[in-house]
């Protein structure tokens, strides 16, 4: 049986030379709560209209003036989205966002 000690060795053996940021990972997720569960209910919202249209990220891409890599991250539902960006993704996807939002009453 192996001692405290030499599990402790073994188990440096095999970390990580950067440290992990698991914490501050965790911290950020917290302190921007909020608005992260809106950013992951748009991209929802985006996923299941780009299924209904056939639409890859390239093509809505296309249509919003932007590369597919920060769609990607739109779709990530991790970015912290613009009115304006917002408005484009309305525009290209035909989906009404902030429009039911803004409409006149």
């Amino acid at each position: 049986m192996k001692t405290a000690n030499e599990i402790i060795e073994g188990l440096n053996k095999h970390r990580s030379a950067t440290p992990s940021k698991w914490r501050e990972h965790a911290e950020w997720r917290l302190a921007n709560k909020e608005w992260l569960r809106y950013s992951q209910r748009i991209a929802m919202m985006m996923l299941d209209r780009m299924e209904e249209l056939d639409l890859t990220q390239k093509a809505v891409a296309e249509k919003m003036g932007c590369s597919q890599q920060y769609i990607s991250r739109v779709l990530k539902g991790t970015e912290n989205l613009s009115i304006e960006t917002i408005s484009k993704i309305e525009s290209a996807l035909d989906l009404p966002i902030l429009k039911s939002v803004c409409a006149p009453h």
